[in-house]
C-alpha cells in the first residue's frame, strides 16, 4: 500500500470510528466541509503516553480556533512511531485563518512548548486531501 492509499484508508477509518455528530455526513455538509488536513507524526515510540496527552489538548483547542477536529489517532499494531491527525475545514482560506488562530491561542503555544520540550514529534507531514462524493460515511453493508 503506498502512502496515498494509507491516507485515504486512515481517512476512511476516522471518519467511520468519529461520534455520530462528526462524521455523519450531514454534518459535514452542513458545515460546508471542503478538505481534510492530515497529519502524519513519527513519534517516540516510547513517548506514545505524552504524545497521547498532546493530542487530548488539542481536542480543546483546535475547534475553539475554528478546526473540525475528525481525531487524532495513535499507533496501535505494526508500525510503533506513526500517529496522525486528521483536522477538516471549509477551504484552505479557513485553514489559514485557523492558524493565525492558533499562532497566537495561549493554550495553543503551551501545548506546541510541552510537545518541543518533550521531544515528543520527531517528524510531522501535513496533507491536504477532499471528499470523494459519494464515499463519505458510508456504513458496512449487513452480512448474512
Amino acid at each position: 500500500m503506498d502512502r496515498r492509499q494509507a491516507m485515504r484508508a486512515l481517512a476512511a477509518i476516522a471518519l467511520s470510528l468519529g461520534t455520530e455528530s462528526q462524521t455523519d455526513p450531514a454534518n459535514f455538509r452542513r458545515a460546508n466541509v471542503k478538505i481534510t488536513c492530515v497529519i502524519r507524526y513519527q513519534i517516540d515510540p516510547f513517548q506514545k503516553d505524552g504524545f497521547s496527552k498532546y493530542a487530548e489538548n488539542w481536542g480543546r483547542i483546535i475547534p475553539r480556533c475554528g478546526g473540525h477536529l475528525v481525531g487524532y489517532f495513535l499507533p496501535h499494531e505494526g508500525t510503533n512511531d506513526v500517529a496522525w491527525g486528521l483536522i477538516a475545514f471549509e477551504t484552505l482560506a479557513a485553514y489559514e485563518q485557523y492558524k493565525a488562530r492558533l499562532r497566537s491561542d495561549p493554550e495553543a503555544m503551551e501545548n506546541f512548548a510541552m510537545a518541543q520540550k518533550q521531544r515528543l514529534i520527531l517528524r510531522e507531514e501535513r496533507n491536504f486531501v477532499e471528499i470523494v462524493d459519494g464515499t463519505f460515511g458510508v456504513p458496512p453493508a449487513r452480512q448474512g
